[in-house]
C-alpha cells in the first residue's frame, strides 16, 4: 500500500468516524435497556398476576375476547389480538374506529387478558393520552430520535457509516501495527498515544462483533421502507382480485378463532402468535391475516402469515416471504442480544461498554488533534507504514536496534482469532437449541472483554516492573 492510499484510508476512517460518533453513542446508550426491555418490563410492570394453571390448560377463546373486549368498550373495533408463547397472556388492541385509527395510529389502546380465565389483567389508555414509558423513549431515540421515517433513514444511514469506519480502521490497523505487538499500550509516553493505543486495542478486538451489530443496525432502520415495498408488490398482487369489494363489517366476520386454528392446521409446525382484523393498514381489507412462527432457535425468528377468508373462513394462502424480509428477521436477535438467556445479555451490555469507549477514545483523539499542528496519529501512522517496507527496514537510521517488522499474519493472529470466536459466539446460541450451546456463546463472546483483561493486567504488571525501588 502506497503512502497516499494509506492517507487516503485514513481520511475515510477519521470522517466517517466523526460524522457518525455522536448519534452511535447515543445508540450506545440507548440500546443498554433495550438489551433488559423484558426485565424492566416486567419489574414495572403493575398488572394482576397470572391465575396459576395445570399444563395444558387450554386458552380462553378469542371469539370470547373479543366479545369481552366489545361490551367493555361499545362501537369500538377490535384491530388485532396477541397471543403471548412466553407468558399466559393475551393482548387485544383496539380503536373507536378504523378511519380514526388509519388518521392517527395513537389512537388506539390495548387490552390485557389472562390466557386461561379470561380475566382483565391491565388496560391502557389510548396511546396519544399516555405518557412514554422509559422504554418506548429509548427505542425511539434508539430508532428514530423522534422524527418518523426520516429519523429511520437517518440512523440507518449513520449505522452506514459506522460501518465504513470500521472497514477503514481495519485497513489502517494493519500498517499502524507492524512494529507494535498486539495489546501494546503506551502508557509511558503521552496521554495521546496511549489513548491512540486503547483506541485500537479495543475497536480490534471488538471488530466482529461491532461490524455484526453495525450492519443489523442499518439492515433494522429500513424495516419501514421493505415492509412498505413488499405491500405494494407481493400483497398488492394477491389482493388485486378482491380489490373494488367492501371490508366486511363485524356482522360479517367469521370467527376469529376459527381462523386461527385454520391457521394452525395449515402449518401445524409453527407457533401462532396474533391475529390481524381486516380493515386493518397492516392487513388485509378483506381478510384475517394470522401471523406464525417456529419452534425451533432459528426458525422462532422467522414469520410467516397466513390469509383467511373472513367472511367465509377458508384458508386463502400461506403467504412466501420475500428475501428481505427474511434479513431483516434474522438481523433483529443479532443486533439486540436477546436470544442466549441472561448472561449473554450481560455480556451485549459490557460490549457495548466497550464500544462506547471506542466511540469516545475516538472521539478524544480528534480533538486532542485540533490542539495539536503536528497532528501525530496520522504522522506516526504514514511514518510506520514507510519504516516497515523493504527499503527503508534496509536503511533507516530511525529505527531502534530491537524494533522488527511484523508480517500481516503475525498481525492479525490474535484480531482474526478473536474474530473467529466472536462469530461462533453469535451463532451458536441462534441456531444452538440452549444448554451446551448457550455456554458456548457465552465463553466464545467474553473472550474479547478477557483479552482486554489480560493487556490491561499485562501493563499493569510491567509497570510495577518498571518502577524505581
Amino acid at each position: 500500500m502506497t503512502r497516499a492510499t494509506l492517507r487516503r484510508w485514513f481520511w475515510v476512517h477519521k470522517w466517517a468516524s466523526l460524522v457518525c460518533t455522536v448519534f452511535l453513542l447515543v445508540i450506545c446508550i440507548t440500546g443498554m435497556p433495550l438489551v433488559l426491555r423484558d426485565e424492566i418490563s416486567n419489574l414495572l410492570d403493575d398488572g394482576l398476576p397470572y391465575a396459576s394453571a395445570p399444563d395444558g390448560t387450554p386458552n380462553a377463546s378469542l371469539d370470547h375476547l373479543a366479545q369481552i373486549s366489545r361490551q367493555m368498550y361499545p362501537g369500538q373495533i377490535v384491530i388485532s389480538m396477541f397471543s403471548d408463547d412466553d407468558e399466559p397472556k393475551i393482548v387485544v388492541f383496539m380503536a373507536p374506529s378504523w378511519e380514526s385509527y388509519k388518521a392517527n395510529r395513537n389512537s388506539m389502546h390495548w387490552i390485557r387478558f389472562d390466557a386461561h380465565t379470561a380475566k382483565v389483567l391491565k388496560q391502557s389508555k389510548p396511546f396519544d393520552q399516555d405518557g412514554q414509558t422509559f422504554l418506548e423513549l429509548m427505542l425511539r431515540l434508539h430508532k428514530d430520535l423522534f422524527a418518523g421515517l426520516p429519523g429511520e433513514l437517518f440512523m440507518g444511514l449513520m449505522a452506514l457509516l459506522f460501518v465504513v469506519a470500521i472497514v477503514s480502521g481495519v485497513v489502517v490497523y494493519g500498517p499502524f501495527m507492524r512494529k507494535l505487538d498486539f495489546g501494546t499500550v503506551r502508557a509511558d509516553r503521552s496521554p495521546r498515544l496511549k489513548w491512540l493505543d486503547l483506541h485500537n486495542l479495543f475497536g480490534v478486538v471488538m471488530l466482529a462483533w461491532t461490524l455484526v451489530v453495525g450492519t443489523t443496525g442499518f439492515i433494522n432502520e429500513l424495516s419501514t421502507p421493505l415492509f412498505a415495498l413488499w405491500q405494494q408488490t407481493d400483497v398488492k398482487a394477491m389482493l388485486d382480485p378482491m380489490r373494488g369489494k367492501p371490508t366486511p363489517d363485524v356482522a360479517e366476520l367469521t370467527s376469529p378463532q376459527a381462523a386461527f386454528d385454520t391457521a394452525k392446521a395449515a402449518l401445524p409446525d409453527m407457533t401462532m402468535t396474533s391475529i390481524v382484523f381486516p380493515g386493518s393498514p397492516f392487513g388485509s381489507p378483506y381478510h384475517y391475516l394470522v401471523w406464525g412462527k417456529g419452534r425451533e432457535p432459528l426458525t422462532s425468528r422467522l414469520f410467516s402469515p397466513v390469509l383467511i377468508d373472513a367472511r367465509s373462513g377458508a384458508l386463502v394462502s400461506v403467504v412466501k416471504m420475500p428475501w428481505y424480509l427474511r434479513a431483516l428477521e434474522l438481523s433483529r436477535p443479532l443486533h439486540f442480544g436477546d436470544y442466549g438467556g441472561m448472561p449473554l445479555k450481560i455480556i451485549w451490555i459490557l460490549l457495548d461498554l466497550v464500544t462506547i469507549a471506542v466511540l469516545g477514545s475516538g472521539l478524544y483523539l480528534w480533538l486532542s488533534r485540533r490542539a495539536s499542528p503536528l497532528a501525530e496519529a496520522e504522522a506516526e501512522l504514514v511514518a510506520s507504514h514507510a519504516a516497515s517496507s523493504p527499503a527503508a527496514v534496509a536503511g533507516s537510521r530511525r529505527m531502534s536496534a530491537g524494533a522488527t517488522r511484523q508480517t500481516s499474519r503475525h498481525v492479525w493472529r490474535w484480531p482474526g482469532t478473536l474474530a473467529i470466536l466472536t462469530a461462533f459466539g453469535l451463532l451458536s446460541a441462534l441456531l444452538g437449541q440452549g444448554g451446551i450451546w448457550w455456554m458456548l456463546s457465552w465463553i466464545a463472546l467474553a473472550a474479547p472483554l478477557v483479552v482486554i483483561a489480560v493487556c490491561f493486567q499485562r501493563r499493569r504488571a510491567n509497570d510495577v516492573v518498571a518502577k524505581p525501588k
